[in-house]
């Protein structure tokens, strides 16, 4: 066991007895959503991955140490308005365990962390990508390179919308990342079901569980993504959430809005832009992206 790693007994426990379990990020709760919509994400998400036969492990860094499975009053702390918490890539792991600050994972470093525990499945809102505007900032996101070295399979609805979806997708293709849909040939877009073809789908959580496994054997480095769309009764209108992100980088740019700031400041401008509607998207999608790891997870657990 990695000296830096504090996986909760009975997650190491699942792990050992080859149970399947799920890892959750801690940025949604800590940057991504408002108090105390977050703390109530954050359990009612694990209760999902509990509903779907595996055990949830949310990630984070805490007391010098990165923790595999938050206690409730864990996820409580960090989810304080008045906590402070940074928000950690790859990149921050080391310095925020040195200094022994509260930090929460971003997808990258919370697919390091799960690997570092032998966790195979990670679900999340929306991974990062390349930004609008790259060509000019080289703003990419590091979930990008993570996915390409790590072997963690991430189901996600997409990326968030405020990013540049099909030179993600370019990027992704070119990192050799496989982009799987699951029951769809359309990439999502986060708030919305997407329009980007993609070329590889699969229907069921056995398939997917299957191609790990075979990525596995053939000694094949990096992830998976697997783009679960939001539910289609819970989608925004497409017309819509475009104007309020355009709306909110345009702040952004006057605020002077940069690096990892930008995306909690945009979905946190696109949030009161909405009416609220585009949070309650977020958590419409991220539970059915629980749901869905959950059954690979499993699926994934019986080819062991």
């Amino acid at each position: 066991m990695n000296p830096y790693l504090r996986v909760r007994p009975d997650i190491a426990d699942a792990l050992a007895h080859g149970r399947p379990v799920v890892a959750l990020e801690s940025t949604i709760i800590a940057h991504g959503m408002p108090y105390p919509a977050n703390v109530e994400t954050a359990l009612q998400l694990e209760a999902d991955v509990a509903d779907g036969g595996a055990l949830a492990a949310t990630i984070a860094i805490c007391d010098a140490s990165i923790c595999v499975g938050l206690t409730p009053e864990e996820i409580e702390r960090i989810a304080a308005p008045e906590a402070e918490v940074v928000k950690v890539s790859r990149r921050d792991m080391a310095f925020v365990l040195q200094t022994g600050g509260m930090g929460a994972t971003t997808v990258a470093a919370t697919m390091i962390a799960a690997n570092l525990a032998g966790i195979s499945v990670f679900a999340t809102g929306g991974i990062g990508g390349v930004h609008r505007g790259a060509a000019e900032t080289f703003d990419i996101s590091a979930d990008l390179e993570e996915l390409s070295s790590t072997p963690v399979t991430v189901v996600c609805a997409g990326v968030k919308s405020i990013l540049d979806i099909g030179l993600t997708l370019e990027y992704l293709e070119t990192r050799g990342v496989p982009v799987i849909g699951f029951g769809t040939n359309v990439f999502p877009a986060f708030y919305t079901r997407g329009g980007h073809a993609i070329e590889q789908r699969l229907d069921t959580p056995a398939a997917i569980a299957e191609v790990m496994a075979i990525r596995a054997r053939l000694g094949m480095a990096g992830g998976m993504v697997v783009a679960n769309p939001i539910a289609e009764e819970d989608a925004m209108d497409p017309d819509v959430i475009e104007a309020a992100i355009d709306q909110a980088i345009e702040q952004a740019a006057v605020d002077g809005i940069a690096g990892k700031e930008t995306t909690p400041y945009l979905l946190g401008r696109i949030a009161e832009l909405t009416g609220s509607a585009s949070l309650e998207a977020n958590i419409s999608l991220v539970r059915g992206n629980v749901r869905v790891a959950a059954r690979i997870a499993r699926a994934f657990s019986e080819l062991a």
